[in-house]
């Protein structure tokens, strides 16, 4: 008997309120060259065939989620939001459970990136494919980095040695679903799935993205966000 090699699938965490964005909508709802963020990002998403589904985790009572083209699309399902980003991806992970195998890859994408490119997506899963853990997209910092302490330069950090992460983070089901788990356990908030993996003694990978993967967090960031989509 043949064993099928593990599928990809992706998780949208969507309950934010994007509070730093200062806007009464929240920020992956926000209109960019003629579209909302989030149908960018889900329709970047859903161009590589080899991701099989997406789960969109939003939040109670989102009267925004129905106006959107995309979520009509057969391969999305929803799950309910959390009030921190490990409690939706937990949700959509328990979600994904019912049709994903344990060993399935996962990529965790932030709503609110919608310059992904496809060449980056299928870079991060050709690259991680046979990773024992998995992994991220990242960039090497290219800015000088200082270490302050009561706004006194303390020290200069070696920038060779940071990188500064992206996402989609891609990881096995259930590694990832057990991770978060013992994380919310043990009172640890995580601010990315793979810090959560961090903590459990795994290492995750880095596979180099294109800067241009912005994540939209204050107004200043819809300027770009949309000159880069413009000229991808």
């Amino acid at each position: 008997m043949t064993t099928l090699p593990p599928g990809f699938w992706a998780v949208v965490p969507a309950a934010g309120a994007g509070k730093r964005m200062g806007s009464p909508i929240p920020k992956q709802y926000l209109e960019i060259a003629g579209k909302p963020v989030l149908q960018h990002t889900l329709e970047r998403l859903l161009s590589v065939e080899r991701i099989a589904g997406v789960v969109v985790a939003l939040s109670p009572g989102d009267d925004y989620w129905p106006g959107l083209a995309v979520s009509a699309d057969p391969r999305i399902r929803t799950a309910p939001g959390g009030s921190e980003r490990a409690d939706s991806v937990l949700s959509a992970l328990d979600v994904l459970a019912g049709q994903a195998r344990a060993d399935d890859w996962v990529l965790v994408h932030d709503a609110a990136r919608p310059c992904l490119t496809a060449s980056d997506l299928n870079h991060l899963m050709d690259t991680l494919a046979r990773h024992p853990v998995g992994g991220i997209l990242a960039v090497p910092v290219s800015d000088t980095l200082k270490r302050v302490e009561s706004r006194a330069i303390v020290a200069t950090v070696d920038r060779s040695l940071i990188w500064r992460a992206l996402t989609p983070q891609m990881f096995r089901l259930a590694a990832l679903r057990q991770a978060l788990v013992r994380a919310r356990e043990q009172g640890l908030v995580v601010t990315d799935e793979a810090s959560a993996l961090e903590l459990q003694g795994a290492c995750p990978g880095i596979v180099e993205g294109r800067p241009d993967n912005i994540k939209i967090t204050r107004p200043e960031d819809i300027a770009l966000a949309t000159f880069y989509l413009e000229q991808q």
